[in-house]
């Protein structure tokens, strides 16, 4: 099978007039008009071929090669050349145009300065498009428009008290899916998530390189974690969802809390055991200071509670140790190998406890 050669289109196309120019200063006392002359032809139509404004043509091709020694094949080749370069070109500034008309369009629904510092841009239009028609998985800039007004209330309901850059959500998710894709995992299956919500609470008591444990565990049991950099006004806590036939936890780490990535990740888990076992279309975007909640994210919210604090636990920790204190929350949590910070977490979402003062850490190791 033959292969293609790549064409070389250069900047601009040389008419054989330059060739011209160049024999005639070759040669000593020689001019434009004494070559217009041995041609037989005005000073002026050889002038305008030299600047390029005539083509050489056949009968001027053998003329030519009589006067100056070079074949008449070589100057049709030349030009024929020439035209083909020209046309090139035209094609090629053509495009660029249209490139930069797409690029225009593309700056209004697309973060361009946040795809460059992660590199998935590297400054070359036509590159660049392509790479943003992937990310956001489109064909044609109709289509990514087209997919942004769909997207704009897909996943999530608006919160007044939530700034929300709905350019920056869309780059998010999208991203978020880009990049599931790009992931490659073990087999999911449901039976195991028992297990997997068990390993998880070790790691969490633990609170040691957690999130890179979190991940390399979570992708045994076959889910995908994807950690994608937060974008101005993209109150994200959480993204879950399936990518071909495995489950995807996407999470920004907005607050450094040991309590808020394990709540997070046990939400995101208790969505795909309850909302996207039977309906693998269906994704979930989870968001700070979340309004109208609906039945599906109370589902997860309790999922989440559950699995990081068992109801027999808390119910002990209710009827038997109250009132709390740093050191009874560090004793509990040591007696049920549950990290205090998520105790407490608990106690001040469920008691309003947020006025109490600690020195429990909560920072996320």
């Amino acid at each position: 099978m033959a292969t293609l050669k790549t064409t070389l289109i250069p900047a601009q196309a040389t008419h054989p007039g330059v060739l011209i120019k160049d024999e005639i200063d070759a040669i000593p006392d020689f001019t434009q008009r004494t070559l217009a002359k041995e041609l037989g032809v005005k000073p002026s139509f050889l002038n305008e071929i030299i600047k390029g404004k005539r083509p050489v043509t056949a009968d001027l091709a053998i003329l030519l090669e009589k006067s100056l020694g070079i074949s008449a094949d070589y100057w049709m080749k030349f030009q024929s050349q020439y035209e083909i370069d020209k046309a090139r070109v035209k094609q090629k500034n053509i495009k660029k145009l249209r490139n930069i008309e797409i690029w225009n369009i593309i700056k209004e629904y697309v973060p361009v300065r946040y795809f460059k510092k992660h590199n998935y841009l590297i400054d070359e239009l036509s590159e660049d498009i392509k790479a943003i028609k992937k990310i956001y998985d489109v064909e044609t800039i109709d289509d990514l428009v087209d997919s942004f007004s769909k997207d704009k209330f897909a996943y999530y309901r608006k919160s007044e008290k939530l700034k929300i850059d709905d350019k920056n959500m869309f780059a998010w998710s999208s991203l978020a899916q880009y990049e599931a894709k790009n992931q490659k995992t073990n087999t999911f299956n449901f039976d195991n998530l028992n297990q997997l919500v068990s390993n998880l609470n070790n790691i969490f008591y633990e609170n040691s390189d957690t999130t890179k444990r979190v991940q390399t565990l979570l992708n045994q049991f076959g889910i995908k974690m994807l950690l994608i950099d937060k974008l101005e006004k993209t109150p994200i806590d959480g993204f879950s969802f399936w990518s071909n036939n495995n489950p995807v936890i996407a999470l920004t780490l907005r607050h450094n809390r040991i309590d808020n990535f394990a709540f997070t990740i046990m939400h995101e888990i208790g969505h795909i055991h309850l909302h996207l076992r039977n309906d693998r279309n269906r994704k979930f975007m989870d968001l700070t200071k979340k309004q109208n909640v609906d039945q599906c994210e109370k589902e997860a919210d309790n999922y989440a509670q559950e699995s990081l604090i068992p109801v027999d636990i808390w119910q002990d920790i209710l009827d038997n140790h109250l009132p709390l204190d740093d050191n009874k929350i560090i004793s509990l949590g040591d007696q049920y190998k549950i990290n205090p910070a998520i105790l407490l977490g608990r106690v001040c979402y469920e008691m309003n406890y947020y006025a109490m003062k600690t020195e429990i850490d909560k920072k996320l190791k």
